[in-house]
Order: C-alpha cells, then structure tokens, then sequence
C-alpha cells in the first residue's frame, strides 16, 4: 500500500498537485499537464522567456509539448486501481486515501492497518469487512448495533427492541444463528441452481451432438444427392443419345420410303413427257390420213399414276413411340434410385374397427370416423379403447411412410402413431399422454405436440385442415406437415423405436359441444 501511496505521489503534476490530465514532456524530460503548461508559456512570448517551470532551462523558442502516452497510461491504470481497490478508504488518513482492512460498527469508522493496531479492542468494537455502509449496522429506531434478527418480522434488531415488547412474543435468533440458516438456504437454493445447471448442461450438449449429427448428415445427403444428380445426367444423357437415335432411325426409315417414291413418280414423269412428245407431234401433221392411221393406246399413253398417288401411304414419325420410349427410360431411372432420392411409400391407411371407442363411428370404406354422444355397443374385448380412439390395421416396423389426414372444421382431436401395447383403459391410455404414443393435437382451435404427457406449442397458425404424417422408422423420426403450398413442417419427434407403430386418432367434442371428424385421405 505504501508503494501504492508512492507511485501516487509520483504522477503528480508539480503545478496543479493534481495526477496528470494529459500529461506532456518538454525536451528536459520534466512532464506537466497540458493545460497548466500551456497556461504558463501563454505568460511567456518574449524569446528567453520559455522555461521549464521545474529546472528553469530556457528555451529561445516555445517547445513543441510531446504527448507522454506512457505517463497517460500509467495514470489511466492507477485511477482505474483506485477506483477498484480503494473503494472503502481509511476514515482516518485524510492527507492521502489509503484501503480500509476492516470497518468497526461502534465507531462508524473504515481502518487502515496502521489504524487497525491502535484501534479499541473492547468487545462492543465490532468488525466487519470493510463496508460503506456502516450506518446500516445500527438500529434506526435507538441507534444501538444490530444484534438479533426476528423470524416473523424478518428484520434486524437491537438489543431495546427486542425488550421493549415490539418483538417480546416473537421467535428471535442472534445475528449469527439467523445468518447460518440464511446460508444453508442459500446452499440448498444453489444446490438446486447447480442441479439445473448441470441439467441444462447435459441438454446444451445433447443439442451440441444433435447440431453435429445433423451437420455430418447433412453433407452425407449433399453428398448422396450430387452422385445421384451425377449418375442421373448420366443416364439422361445416354438416355437422351438413345432417342435421338430411335428419332435419327425413323427419319432414315420415313426420307427412304419417300426417296424411293419420288424416284418412281420422276420415272413416271419423264414416260408422260415422252408420251407429250408424241402427241405434240400428231397435232403438228399436215396430213389427215397419216393423223388417222396412228394408233392411240387407251389411255392416251398416259400410265394410271393418279391412281397410284391416290392409294400410297406417305411415312412420318412415330411420336408416340418416341413418348413411350421416353416414359418408359424415365421410369427405370427412377426405378434404379430410389434408395438414394429418399422416396417415402404413400400407404392406404384404414381403421381397425377391433380397437375403436364406442364414442366413434367408423363409415367410408374405413377411411372417415366421427365423434358420437350415442354409444356403439360394440362388444368390449382387450384391444378396444375405454375411450374414443382408434389404430390403423396397418403396422409399421421399417421403411418410410407417409399418410394424409383431413379433419372438420370444429371439435378436439388428435392424429399420430402408437405402439399396440399401448394401455387401453385409464387417462394414460389417450394418444399422447404415454410413452408408447406420439400426436399432433388440436384443442379448443390450439395447436400442440405431445409424447409422454408434456405439450409443445406448434409455432405456426395452421390455415388448412389437411395434414401429413411422415413416419421414418430406421431414422427414428416422425414429422407432422401441413399441407398447405408449399408443404410446411409443423414438428418433429426424434425417438428410438422398438415396437411396429400403427396409426393413431382420437376424437372429441370442444367446447361449443361441435364434434370433430377426420378423414384420410387415399391417393387416386
């Protein structure tokens, strides 16, 4: 501290006594605040004038002031250590402030160690910390130190207060027990903010591998998609070289037939100009009996080329072969790839009347199901449900699947999947509230998810009543859309999957007493 006190003493500014504000260095090395400097050479415009306050070295001409940024950081830093370190002074050293070790409570008073030693040792000279805020540690009330604390009044007393018959009839602890068991309340609460802790922790890192998952998945399926893309242009390209042949082929078929026509029709051309010929020299004779005696073919010596003309078929290209070559080639490509364009099987969903509530009626080639205040009287066996739900026939164990739900306008519902060894009876049977279910659930016009009893909000207002389920069972994923355009993901479970799922509905009235409807939907 005293080391502390003096490099304090060394940052001074010889004229204003003050540490240095933007301290400057004259080129006799002594240092000075700019203003207090700059005031003092104001004073001095005569040349020989110009000295330096300290040393009193002259100068013919006004110095130039050098900025000293060393000198300005080490002051920077002291004044950030006072304000730091020096935040409770010593009440009694007013020339110079110096840290307090302790404050006593009696005196109302902050000590420095040289203090400290001199000070009372009496048992009512209570110490503390240091601490500003001395003036709290005595009673308001009679200005005696704060000795007791009241559990009902949770107030700190004094000694009068406490006889005085304010607090005569309640539960008093001394400031140390009361205190104690502050603490282990405190303990037990940042015992309980470290189990939180810790659960966000393991949470942060269950995301942080899911984030990384995610990531190495996704260059997988870049990767996957660029090779099919590749392999795709490949075969499309073969492809496309294949119908240009098929195409190159019928020309060459169509200009044959048609070369081969137009080589007989300029023989047949050239006979009825010779036959032309002929005539036009009958017409040119002068000679009636010579005109007379020449013989005309019957047809004039013209061929029946008309009639040919009139009977050929002219070729052309086969388009719908082209079309059918071109679907076809498209389809085996596809066919091929499958595995690698993700392709999701549209199943045909019905309902499996053996498991179905007698609160539900089940009509359109089990397809559509509605709720019902008149109850069915099905015969009760141990696959049907106490209450209004109902499973698909279908059951899923691997692949990817997906199925469209269609739901009415008004009522509760809920639509997902469900193990077949879900319970059957009780609140824990309903879709959603077990393990063994998962849904996407509307109630009273609200939105949610729900596995295991705990609801997520879907965070987009749904604006079609048209929805997908989307079921990958090897990835562990169950993905509910709305089917509005384009498709839009509303949520999706991530789970490990041991049992074949069905499909899962549950029914109900809301609160208006409108009851719901759904339909899936089958694709034509």
């Amino acid at each position: 501290m005293a080391a502390m006190a003096d490099l304090r003493e060394e940052l001074l500014c010889s004229l204003c006594l003050n540490l240095y504000t933007d301290p400057v260095s004259l080129r006799c090395g002594h240092n000075f605040c700019r203003d207090c400097i700059e005031k003092v050479f104001q004073n001095q415009n005569r040349p020989g004038d110009c000295k330096c306050p300290n040393c009193r070295r002259v100068f013919w001409e006004r110095p130039e002031l050098q900025r000293n940024i060393t000198l300005c950081n080490i002051v920077e830093r002291l004044q950030v250590t006072e304000q730091q370190g020096f935040s409770v002074t010593c009440t009694y050293c007013v020339h110079l402030p110096v840290p307090a070790v302790k404050s006593c409570v009696m005196c109302e008073a902050s000590l420095c160690e040289l203090h400290l030693n001199v000070h009372s040792k009496a048992p009512e000279h209570v110490l503390t910390n240091p601490t500003q805020s001395l003036e709290n540690r005595r009673c308001p009330t009679h200005r005696k130190i704060l000795e007791y604390y009241c559990t009902e009044d949770a107030t700190c007393i004094c000694v009068s207060c406490r006889l005085d018959g304010q607090h005569g009839e309640h539960r008093i602890q001394t400031l140390q027990e009361a205190g104690e068991k502050k603490k282990e309340e405190i303990r037990h609460l940042l015992q309980e903010l470290k189990t939180k802790k810790e659960e966000m922790e393991k949470r942060i890192k269950r995301l942080e591998i899911h984030r990384r998952n995610v990531k190495e998945r996704s260059a997988k399926a870049k990767k996957k998609v660029a090779a099919l893309f590749e392999d795709l242009t490949r075969r499309l390209e073969d492809l496309e070289t294949k119908l240009h042949g098929d195409i190159s082929q019928q020309e060459a078929q169509v200009s044959l037939s048609v070369t081969d026509q137009i080589r007989r029709l300029e023989e047949k051309k050239d006979e009825i100009a010779g036959k032309m010929s002929s005539l036009e020299e009958l017409c040119s004779m002068a000679d009636p009996v010579t005109l007379l005696q020449e013989r005309l073919s019957d047809n004039n010596g013209v061929s029946d080329t008309e009639e040919e003309e009139d009977g050929e078929e002219l070729g052309d290209l086969d388009v719908e072969l082209i079309s059918e070559a071109l679907r076809s080639g498209l389809s085996h490509i596809l066919s091929d790839r499958k595995d690698v364009v993700y392709v999701s099987e549209a199943v045909d969903i019905s309902l499996d009347v053996d498991t179905a509530g007698n609160s539900i009626e089940i009509a359109g080639n089990l397809k559509i199901l509605s709720w019902t205040k008149n109850t069915a009287n099905r015969q009760q066996t141990a696959q049907r449900f106490q209450y209004s739900q109902v499973l698909s026939v279908q059951s899923f164990s691997a692949g990817r699947h997906y199925w469209d739900v269609e739901s009415s306008k008004w009522g509760d519902w809920r639509i997902g999947v469900s193990y077949a060894s879900a319970a059957r009876h009780g609140d824990l049977s309903w879709i959603g509230h077990n393990r063994q279910s998962w849904c996407l659930r509307r109630r009273n016009e609200e939105y949610t998810v729900r596995h295991d009893n705990e609801d997520h909000l879907v965070p987009h207002r749904i604006m079609v009543l048209r929805f997908r389920v989307h079921l990958d069972y090897e990835a562990g994923q169950l993905s509910f859309y709305e089917l509005c355009d384009p498709m839009r993901l509303l949520y999706t479970f991530t789970a490990s999957f041991t049992e074949p799922l069905h499909a899962a509905f549950y029914l109900w009235e809301d609160v208006y007493g409108r009851r719901s409807c759904l339909r899936i939907i089958t694709e034509t």
